[in-house]
C-alpha cells in the first residue's frame, strides 16, 4: 500500500513537472509619462502574482522611456529596487544613452544594458517571450 501511494506521488509529481511552464515576458516601455511607468511596474507586479515566481520578465526602456532608469528622474526608484530584488530584470537601451548624452554613472545599479531596446524586444519575441508595450 505504502508502495503504490510513493509510486502515485512519484508519478504525479513527474507529470506536475512536465507540464509546468516558466513564462518568459519582455515588457518594451518607450514614453515618459510617469503614470505608464507606474501601471508597467503594477502589471509586472501583477504578473508575478498570477504566474507565479518562475515568470521571466525583463523591461526594456529605451527613447522617451529611458528616464525611468535614470537616478534623479525616475519616480520609480523603491519599485524597481523591489521587483529587481525578485528577478525582474530592467535594461536600458546603449543607443538611447549615447544619443541623448546620458551620464552611465546615472543608470539605477539594478539596470543592465542592450546595445538596442528595439532589438533586444526583437530577440526576446523571437525566443518566444510574449510582448507587452507601453
Amino acid at each position: 500500500m505504502k508502495k503504490n501511494l510513493l509510486l502515485t506521488l512519484f508519478v504525479a509529481f513527474i507529470s506536475f513537472a512536465a507540464n509546468a511552464q516558466t513564462h518568459k515576458v519582455v515588457v518594451q516601455l518607450n514614453t515618459s509619462d510617469t503614470l505608464v511607468w507606474h501601471g508597467a511596474l503594477k502589471n509586472i507586479s501583477n504578473l508575478q502574482t498570477a504566474l507565479g515566481p518562475t515568470t521571466q520578465i525583463e523591461l526594456v526602456a529605451h527613447g522617451s522611456g529611458i528616464g525611468i532608469l535614470i537616478d534623479g528622474k525616475t519616480t520609480q526608484k523603491a519599485k524597481i529596487a523591489e521587483l529587481a530584488a525578485t528577478g525582474v530584470l530592467f535594461k536600458a537601451c546603449e543607443n538611447t544613452i549615447r544619443e541623448r548624452k546620458i551620464d552611465r554613472s546615472t543608470i539605477l545599479t539594478q539596470a543592465g544594458t542592450v546595445p538596442s531596446g528595439v532589438a533586444e524586444v526583437v530577440l526576446k519575441q523571437e525566443a518566444g517571450w510574449a510582448y507587452l508595450k507601453y
